[in-house]
């Protein structure tokens, strides 16, 4: 290992190491709990450092204290490409975890399948790849993209529940040679399928400075998530949230921008908020968090980028978080403030419809509590999407200034008043007029809840209590 020292946050700089296969596992692991597996040395004993066995390395430790498979793919031997024995590697780590019900980790470094072996390391991926579906949504699995992944070696961490990258690897299904030979295009590996890709189209949930840094998040990770599919997330000591009113950063005019991240840090323990694929889909905020010592999954509109309106890739971004969490056993927190879907033939061309959909079915299919907060605006089909009470959420609370309806009050006034619009004297004042009068009987919380589509009003400063009990009343026994 080579030792080099980089600037990381916190009051001092700490030294960084270079890490080859056994170092990322031993990083991962909680210390003196990784046994190797499948190594071409026999025993620790005898004095000599463990070898990858065919260009991986691979074997079950713990994290905190519970079990966890792994492997690290070695890309100093024979470019980490995958052969037979490589892939037999892959998927005994993968059958153990299956047995154990147990997490696994991979750290993913590969020049994709292994040529001089042909279609047997072509089934050595099929092998994996069936594997990896097999476990899908049964234990969670994470892959740490460590270098360069090209082929199978990008298709494998794509299967997986979460993809971290370091910020010097790459992945692609083709690589920069067999661009440029098929299209005449001259491009790098970081622009073909750099982290400033893939952390921007959702391929990558994560991205991390060094290997070390992205074992430690993979750790921070697996915190949140429980060991298999109905066993209990771990649950920590309580933590109060930041101490200031939720309703600060929202600003009253409901057309300026704010980030709704600190609301969420206003309500969750500690205000710590685990985001995931941040750089995808800025307009929807999607994270692991806790509420009194309990994992949340987050879900919520971000106004900042686009005003907080929903389109195709925030209804990807949503559908694929809410079955995730669906899949853990997870329950979820919604903050709503949206004025509707994107709007265009860009949209309607790029499938929106059908994304949306998406959306909606994983929130109605969604079987974890499911609690939901209307912040500022809820406006048509968005309203409905975001965990409605008619979609299936176990609770559904409002802002007393919250506004909920199909549209916004001058967009609605202008096609229900046309005609009066178009013959008043001064249309302006008169949309105004009319708008106050829509936005106060149409649009106002206080209908929407006597008709039962909202289950309470609450105050910005008791939102955390709230939501909290509404959380710990739907907690299943254990």
């Amino acid at each position: 290992m080579s030792i080099a020292v980089v600037p990381t946050p916190g009051p001092s700089p700490r030294t960084e190491v270079t890490l080859d296969a056994l170092g990322r596992l031993e990083t991962l692991c909680d210390p003196g709990s990784l046994e190797l597996i499948r190594t071409d040395v026999l025993s620790a004993s005898m004095g000599e450092k463990a070898r990858s066995g065919d260009g991986v390395l691979a074997g079950a430790g713990q994290i905190e204290g519970r079990p966890v498979f792994c492997y690290a793919q070695d890309q100093t031997y024979a470019g980490g490409s995958l052969g037979e024995q490589h892939a037999n590697t892959i998927v005994r780590v993968l059958e153990l975890a299956d047995r154990a019900r147990a997490p696994v980790v991979g750290f993913v470094s590969s020049g994709g399948a292994r040529m001089q072996e042909g279609v047997a390391a072509l089934g050595g991926y099929g092998r994996i790849f069936h594997r990896i579906v097999k476990l899908s949504g049964r234990v969670p699995q994470v892959s740490i993209v460590t270098g360069l992944s090209a082929g199978g070696g990008a298709y494998s961490p794509a299967l997986t529940d979460w993809v971290v990258m370091t910020e010097e690897s790459s992945m692609f299904l083709t690589g920069p040679g067999v661009v440029r030979e098929a299209l005449g295009e001259d491009v790098t590996a970081g622009e073909l399928g750099g982290t400033k890709v893939h952390e921007r189209n959702g391929v990558c949930h994560f991205v991390a400075p060094t290997d070390s840094s992205a074992a430690y998040l993979a750790r921070e990770l697996l915190g949140y998530l429980p060991r298999h599919r109905g066993a209990p997330a771990p649950r920590v000591s309580p933590r109060p949230p930041l101490g200031y009113d939720p309703s600060d950063p929202v600003p009253q005019d409901p057309r300026r921008v704010y980030d709704v991240r600190e609301v969420i840090r206003a309500v969750i323990d500690g205000g710590e908020l685990l985001e995931v694929a941040a750089g995808w889909a800025r307009n929807l905020v999607t994270g692991f968090a806790r509420m009194e010592g309990r994992t949340v999954g987050v879900v919520a509109n971000q106004p900042r980028y686009l005003g907080g309106i929903i389109d195709a890739d925030a209804a990807q971004k949503g559908a694929r978080f809410v079955s995730k969490c669906d899949a853990f056993g997870i329950p979820l927190l919604v903050l709503v403030d949206t004025p509707g879907y994107m709007p265009g033939t860009r949209q309607e061309s790029e499938g929106v419809i059908r994304f949306g959909a998406g959306f909606v079915h994983a929130f109605a299919a969604a079987e974890v509590p499911r609690v939901t907060l209307i912040l500022r605006k809820a406006f048509g089909g968005a309203y409905i999407t975001m965990n409605s009470k008619a979609l299936g959420a176990d609770y559904v609370f409002a802002w007393p200034n919250a506004q909920i309806g199909v549209m916004a009050a001058r967009s609605a006034v202008g096609i229900i008043h046309r005609r009066e619009l178009a013959a008043a004297d001064d249309p302006d004042a008169a949309r105004d007029r009319l708008a106050q009068d829509y936005a106060e009987t149409r649009l106002c919380p206080r209908t929407a809840a006597a008709d039962g589509h909202i289950d309470e009003l609450i105050a910005p400063a008791d939102t955390r209590s709230r939501l909290a009990w509404a959380l710990r009343s739907l907690e299943a026994e254990r």
